[in-house]
């Protein structure tokens, strides 16, 4: 087991950039890995979003006279470790990503895990544009919907002009699109579809799983999944530049998300999007946890990072 360190960064300059950081200082036991090295920084500052802990995983052998692709991932504390997440699950990213790594099955490339706070993780997943796509004839104006403080903007600002060209600067990698990809489950896989869809020049790819498209609780009155689908409508990237990995379970909450995931199946279809640049899965007995997202992770893993441009066939 490798020991994960905890990196402490402190402000040498007024704005957060790639130079700003000093990352020299002493280091901490905080979580381990099984595959590869992982590396905290604690607090990462920014001037858009709340300070929260970033992890960036390396696999092994990873070596600075190589260039690595980079995945960005939500949901950051519940990625590596379940001796240290709130429900003692874990996606087990090592573990997977080093499997395809080590046997060659996809590109290299490197983990940017990044931590939600847990207040803010609502506002900060919700794709913020979506909500001017409310129907105003369904929702009063006076609604407290129309009161929250949506801060996905802030936030995708903090990884795009922030946190990617410190990892740019820092470690070895393609800093290209076509080298740059997102991913994240249930709220998170709703921010991941918004910033492809608000920065395409920066994000090639997203993995959404047991994507959240109600956006509210299943008994909120708000029709909040017309609101999101007319936002995929309207902003929708390219298809010959981007790719899209959309699953879901059939159990609990998972259970509301076919008939959602099958209106935006029909638009990928209408927007050109087909088999080699788009996958939907649903997973029979899957429900809406990490055990059930670590057992299927290998699938869109492969989809982004596959070394030839096919489509991965079926799970397996």
């Amino acid at each position: 087991m490798i020991k994960k360190t905890l990196l402490l960064l402190v402000w040498i300059s007024a704005y957060v950039n790639a130079d700003s950081l000093d990352t020299t200082l002493k280091t901490i036991e905080l979580m381990h890995v099984s595959s590869g090295n992982l590396t905290t920084y604690e607090n990462f500052p920014s001037r858009f979003v709340k300070t929260r802990n970033v992890h960036v995983w390396t696999p092994d052998g990873f070596s600075s006279e190589k260039k690595y692709d980079v995945l960005y991932v939500h949901d950051g504390q519940n990625q590596f470790d379940s001796k240290t997440t709130w429900n003692n699950q874990e996606w087990a990213v090592d573990d997977v990503a080093g499997e395809l790594i080590n046997s060659n099955k996809v590109r290299p490339f490197i983990v940017v895990a990044i931590d939600n706070v847990d207040e803010l993780r609502w506002p900060e997943y919700m794709p913020q544009k979506a909500i001017s796509y409310l129907d105003k004839s369904k929702v009063a104006t006076d609604n407290e919907i129309y009161q929250v403080k949506f801060l996905a903007d802030k936030y995708l600002k903090f990884l795009v002009t922030e946190l990617k060209p410190y990892i740019d600067s820092h470690f070895p990698v393609h800093t290209k699109s076509e080298n740059t990809f997102i991913m994240g489950s249930s709220m998170g896989g709703l921010i991941s579809m918004y910033a492809v869809s608000e920065y395409p020049e920066i994000f090639s790819g997203a993995a959404c799983l047991s994507t959240h498209w109600l956006g509210v609780m299943p008994d909120s009155p708000l029709p909040m999944s017309d609101a999101l689908i007319s936002y995929v409508e309207n902003h929708l990237p390219k298809a010959d530049k981007h790719r899209f990995y959309f699953d879901h379970g059939t159990v609990d909450i998972d259970a509301y998300y076919p008939p959602l995931q099958k209106r935006v199946d029909k638009l990928m279809l209408a927007k050109g999007y087909d088999q080699s640049n788009w996958q939907t899965h649903s997973f029979k007995g899957d429900n809406h946890s990490e055990n059930s997202w670590r057992k299927r992770l290998h699938i869109p893993l492969k989809f982004l990072f596959a070394k030839k441009e096919i489509l991965v066939s079926l799970p397996k």
